[in-house]
């Protein structure tokens, strides 16, 4: 349904375009989703649970996180997810504290590869302005913004209170919202929400003024 919305909202009107800025995307998408993933079995790792590393999720290989219908889902319907890391807590020692440092972790890493790319972008720029907006540098120049925009996002995006998404997760551990009955009955049906809330266009709301303006203070401030 994403995709036929973004059929008739004229996105695929011109294919060759279209191909061009998706391939653009590409290592944003992978890097995006790779180390979001990662972030998560480290941080679980450190707090002692050592099933990240017994799965094989403690590695930035894409083949390790990458979702197949999720990475097609981001490049058509403009939202995606990767293969979620199974943890335990019974090996955390303060179980609410770590379960919110293991949530917050993913989107930590996005918003900070979002930050070490925009230093990169600045220093070639600085560096050299006429090949950065030359033909080749143009190019360079634009698969590193997609980096950082793809990455604010996942960051974005992820920290929404709705289940399955990290930000629900985080909500759940400050305010112990497991102790509540109806906790459960969102959480089975959090993916079902999460699908109304996009095909509804809430999401955007929320995403493009919060991606916005994360972009528009990381460039003002690192380059400029």
């Amino acid at each position: 349904m994403l995709v036929i919305l973004n059929i008739v909202e004229g996105r695929f009107e011109n294919p060759m375009d279209w191909l061009m800025s998706e391939l653009l995307m590409l290592p944003g998408i992978i890097i995006g989703l790779s180390f979001h993933e990662f972030a998560h079995g480290i941080a679980s790792y450190a707090l002692g649970d050592p099933t990240p590393k017994l799965q094989g999720r403690l590695t930035i290989n894409p083949a390790a996180h990458i979702d197949p219908f999720g990475f097609i889902a981001l490049l058509l319907a403009g939202f995606g997810w990767g293969v979620p890391v199974q943890i335990d807590p019974r090996y955390y020692k303060h179980r609410r504290r770590d379960e919110f440092l293991v949530s917050i972790a993913g989107v930590v890493m996005n918003f900070f590869i979002a930050v070490i790319f925009t230093f990169i972008l600045r220093i070639i720029i600085s560096v050299n302005p006429a090949w950065a907006f030359g033909e080749i540098g143009s190019i360079v120049v634009n698969i590193f913004q997609y980096v950082i925009l793809i990455n604010l996002v996942l960051m974005i995006f992820n920290l929404l209170p709705v289940p399955p998404l990290d930000g629900f997760g985080i909500v759940t551990q400050i305010f112990n919202l497991e102790k509540y009955s109806w906790y459960y009955k969102v959480y089975d049906k959090g993916f079902l929400i999460l699908l109304v809330l996009i095909f509804l266009n809430v999401t955007d709301y929320i995403l493009t003024p919060g991606v916005d303006f994360v972009y528009g203070w990381l460039v003002n401030t690192i380059i400029f």
